[in-house]
């Protein structure tokens, strides 16, 4: 990948030139009016713009279709490996009637693209996918329109095809001749109407990914494989600790090294720039040895965790209440569930490329929301936004709020330092390890009581968290800004309950409980560095959620899918359990000893996808081993427009959580993080991945797109905590699920 020399592009530009469509959004007349000039007329409530074209609305921000008949889809979303650059072509071809690989499609870039904030919360086809749908289904309907005039043909005749508007006799007039520079402003119009399931040629049919091929044959395929001309190489060198401070570091020796350029010190923050990789790693390490930090103590016992956040809440804020404080009951359980800080543990660590020239600067970078890093750096360097350009380059993965954002910013500040040369930073593995935002410890309670008829009537459930999004934001959000002399402290966190969720998403259970009671215990500052992971707050909610539910149904001696389809009113969340169970071949029949069934649901978000989840565990008493062998899941996110990107992200989302529960927690003593590689940090292996694993997908031609890629990791890992429970009689409430706590719990 070459980097292109840096242009001050703008929308205007970028979209200027002959023999293009270019299609702007207008505000009404009526919008002026004065007060009194419209009397006594009723206003009808417009109908909303849909998707994210409500933040972007012009048609032209979405499409753009040249002289030569190619087509442009622009999104603000980026690729991760969910299969974006694929579905959003098959979305845009399905409405402008073109095969996908006709569209020329441009991801995440603040020069060019919409902005659409952050790719997150498995909002890309919901949001973005809406936007470009329904302006591709307009550009359509503009062009047949243009054709009538050139044909001689009503409108209502025409058929656009392949390109080409066609009329009944078989004339035609591809795109390209329809269009002309400044052809048509109109507003982007909510009363489009798109194609029928009927009709459809792209949408729901399964092609190749367009993203696949360089990441299977050694190409070119993400910001860490880039070598742009005159590229340098570039590592930092951290702190031994959060609060650690440099105290002396003598660069003589360093500089001396061969194949150094520069040293780049500002602060705390430690750079070495060398021409070669190699010789980058070489000086890190030297300069690692040499440098002096003062450390402090300042970390809690990680083994009390529920004490600190219990101890350290400023604030309760209420997700929900509904009906009364209290129901009588027959039978009331408690239960209480903790969630270890994890990591991302991106298996490739993160990376940035940066070049500074004439002032200003472009940064390709593998974070999930260019508007926001561009911002953040911006005001890291004291430099006008618009003088700065962040372009989305897949990185080895990424999801969540990772290190990529701190790699942009590590590149951008070492790149200032060395105008006109590309300078590619690459984080090593421990690195990742110890300096990545990690997904934050949760503690959560829950009470309920029955009736008894074995019904719940009464439902408590308090969580004890922080924020779960730092990202970018301001400079103080990324570790450069931090560490700089200049030292931007991180943005203050506050308590925010919304539709979304964040610790709180998902602790609402969807089930119908007429007296429900979930309160937030927001504890502002963790001892560690945390931020978004998949699904924030969902996972551990939705797993103490599910646990719970199987001890009442127990307590109410009903099975266990029959209890969840007896609180359940939502036809789609009954549909994928009673798929889920009948294509598991659920029952109630003996199993050997150490094995167990186990099921969990979750409508992500509950307002996202549905799926539900049955599997078989293997448990190992001596070992403290959890084999789980046979997995089934059903899931719903509306219509479904790459089948196999669900299954994919499905299949990826269980392996994930899998890992979570079964694995995976930070570790840390009080003043260092103790996790540096996978020794400390172990993950799944492919050793441990079921023996199958079988997607279901429920079809809603038709209706609304739901995200789908964080759908599963809630209910995996709650299902495994039921079929533990169910293979042994004994229930694990802390996560996660390590053969030292198994074989502990299973021996007490």
């Amino acid at each position: 990948m070459n980097a292109p020399t840096f242009l001050d592009v703008t929308r205007r530009g970028f979209l200027a030139g002959s023999g293009a469509l270019v299609v702007s959004f207008a505000i009404p007349t009526e919008t002026f009016a004065q007060e009194g000039e419209v009397a006594n007329v009723p206003k009808p409530v417009a109908p909303k713009l849909q998707g994210s074209l409500a933040d972007t609305p012009s048609l032209d921000a979405w499409i753009r279709i040249d002289a030569d008949n190619s087509i442009t889809v622009y999104t603000g979303k980026a690729e991760l490996g969910q299969g974006t650059k694929t579905s959003l072509r098959q979305i845009a071809a399905e409405e402008l009637e073109v095969a996908p690989a006709q569209i020329n499609l441009i991801t995440a870039d603040t020069a060019i693209t919409p902005n659409e904030g952050y790719t997150a919360g498995s909002q890309t086809i919901q949001n973005s996918g809406t936007a470009i749908r329904y302006a591709a289904a307009q550009v359509r309907q503009i062009l047949i329109a243009q054709a009538s005039g050139k044909l001689g043909v009503p409108a209502e005749e025409l058929k656009a095809d392949g390109g080409k508007v066609i009329a009944p006799n078989g004339a035609s007039v591809a795109y390209g001749d329809l269009v002309s520079e400044q052809m048509l402003h109109i507003d982007a119009d909510p009363t489009t109407k798109i194609k029928s399931p009927d009709s459809y040629r792209a949408i729901g049919k399964p092609f190749a990914r367009v993203d696949i091929p360089g990441k299977v044959t050694g190409g070119e395929a993400y910001v860490q494989d880039m070598r742009p001309e005159g590229m340098v190489h570039a590592r930092v060198v951290r702190p031994p600790s959060y609060s650690a401070k440099l105290v002396d570091l003598d660069e003589s020796k360093i500089k001396t090294m061969p194949g150094v350029i520069a040293i780049v010190r500002d602060g705390d923050f430690l750079a070495v720039v060398a021409e070669q990789e190699f010789q980058a790693v070489k000086a890190m390490r030297a300069m690692t040895a040499i440098a002096k930090w003062q450390e402090q103590a300042a970390l809690p016992d990680q083994d009390q965790l529920p004490a600190f956040l219990e101890a350290n809440v400023t604030e309760v804020g209420v997700v929900t209440s509904v009906g009364a404080e209290t129901a009588e009951g027959v039978k009331t359980l408690s239960a209480q569930f903790t969630r270890a800080y994890q990591m991302h543990a991106s298996i490739g660590p993160s990376a940035a490329v940066a070049v500074f020239k004439d002032e200003a600067l472009t940064v390709w970078t593998h974070t999930q929301g260019v508007y926001p890093d561009r911002k953040a750096i911006a005001e890291m360097l004291g430099m006008p936004p618009e003088k700065v350009r962040c372009i989305h380059t897949e990185g080895s993965g990424c999801y969540g709020h990772n290190g990529a954002d701190d790699a942009a910013a590590d590149a951008a500040l070492i790149a200032t330092a060395l105008p006109g040369r590309p300078v590619r930073v690459q984080w090593m593995r421990d690195q990742e390890h110890l300096w990545e935002p990690y997904g934050p410890g949760m503690l959560t309670r829950a009470n309920a009581t029955l009736d008894d008829k074995g019904n719940i009537v009464n439902w408590h459930y308090d969580l004890w968290s922080n924020n779960h999004g730092t990202r970018p934001g301001s400079a103080g959000s990324m570790l450069a800004g931090r560490l700089m002399a200049k030292h931007f402290p991180p943005d203050p966190a506050k308590l925010q309950i919304s539709p979304l969720g964040n610790g709180d998403r998902n602790a609402i259970p969807l089930y119908d409980v007429p007296n429900q009671r979930v309160n937030w215990h927001f504890v502002p500052d963790m001892p560690v560095r945390v931020s978004a992971l998949r699904g924030l707050g969902a996972y551990c909610n939705v797993f103490s959620i599910e646990s719970f539910m199987d001890e009442l149904a127990e307590a109410a001696g009903a099975d266990r899918v029959e209890f969840r389809l007896r609180h359940m009113k939502d036809p789609r969340a009954r549909k994928v359990m009673e798929v889920t169970a009948e294509k598991f071949g659920w029952n109630n029949d003996p199993l050997p000893a150490g094995k167990g069934r186990g099921f969990a649901f979750a409508k992500y978000k509950n307002h996202a996808a549905y799926l539900a989840i049955a599997l078989e565990a293997d448990v190992d008493a001596e070992t403290g081993n959890i084999r789980i062998s046979h997995v089934v899941s059903a899931v719903d996110c509306g219509e479904a427009v790459a089948p196999n990107a669900i299954i994919n992200q499905t299949e990826g989302g269980i392996l994930q959580s899998m890992s979570w529960t079964l694995y995976e927690a930070v570790h840390f003593n009080n003043t260092r993080i103790t996790s540096p590689d996978w020794s400390a940090y172990p993950i799944l292996r492919f050793s441990a991945v079921p023996d199958s694993i079988e997607v279901h997908i429920v079809d809603n031609p038709g209706q609304p797109y739901l995200g789908v890629a964080e759908a599963a990791q809630g209910p995996t890992g709650g299902a495994i905590a039921n079929a533990l429970k169910h293979a042994t009689g004994k229930r694990i409430y802390d996560l996660p699920y390590t053969r030292e706590r198994v074989k502990a719990t299973l021996g007490a």
